[in-house]
């Protein structure tokens, strides 16, 4: 089993470890967390790609995202993952589910014109569903919030990320896989601007 991710003889992982294949060669599982966490944070205060809120514009804020760390930033992961037990969307299905989850949002216009509430219970929607779908092996989440803060400032409701607080968001945003979205709601209501 690898850590964190229940995957097993995992293709993007060096053999016989847990740790991520990645460009600079990271063999030590803590380091790789450590650099990936600084120069995802650091590609995040750049502008984010432009795009039409679709997939293929998600997929470019993940590459922009983690494009100094893994050469498959950007694309669809190919193997089976779970956490805690509970499996994402299966791979050879996730393309087909991401085309369908952006055209229920409609690609973004879906967010146009809310008052604050409608938008952070639609954004936590969102996201919940992004997160059962997984789509990356590895940087969903961060993806995730980049994203939708692109569509908060889009259509005027930015997030301060950096209020977050990962000992109540991480497990809201467990919640949101078994569809209890209250709990990020609650927490997205508390990163508004």
């Amino acid at each position: 089993m690898i850590s964190g991710y229940d995957a097993f003889e995992d293709p993007y992982a060096y053999p016989r470890t847990s740790v991520l294949k990645n460009i600079l060669d990271i063999r030590d599982a803590h380091a790789l967390e450590e650099y990936e966490v600084e120069i995802s944070s650091l590609r995040a205060e750049e502008p984010l790609p432009l795009g039409d809120f679709d997939p293929l514009h998600y997929r470019n804020v993940h590459h922009h995202l983690f494009q100094d760390v893994y050469l498959w930033a950007g694309q669809y992961r190919t193997v089976r993952t779970s956490k805690g037990g509970n499996p994402f969307c299966y791979p050879e299905y996730i393309s087909d589910e991401m085309d369908r989850l952006f055209w229920r949002f409609e690609n973004g216009q879906k967010f146009a014109d809310l008052p604050s509430k409608e938008f952070v219970q639609l954004g936590a929607e969102f996201i919940g569903e992004l997160n059962v779908i997984h789509p990356f092996r590895e940087g969903n989440g961060r993806a995730q919030l980049a994203f939708l803060g692109l569509i908060g400032l889009t259509f005027g409701h930015p997030f301060r990320f950096d209020r977050l607080n990962r000992e109540t968001f991480l497990p809201a945003i467990i919640d949101s896989y078994f569809a209890q979205r209250n709990p990020l709601i609650e927490e997205l209501q508390k990163l508004l601007a």
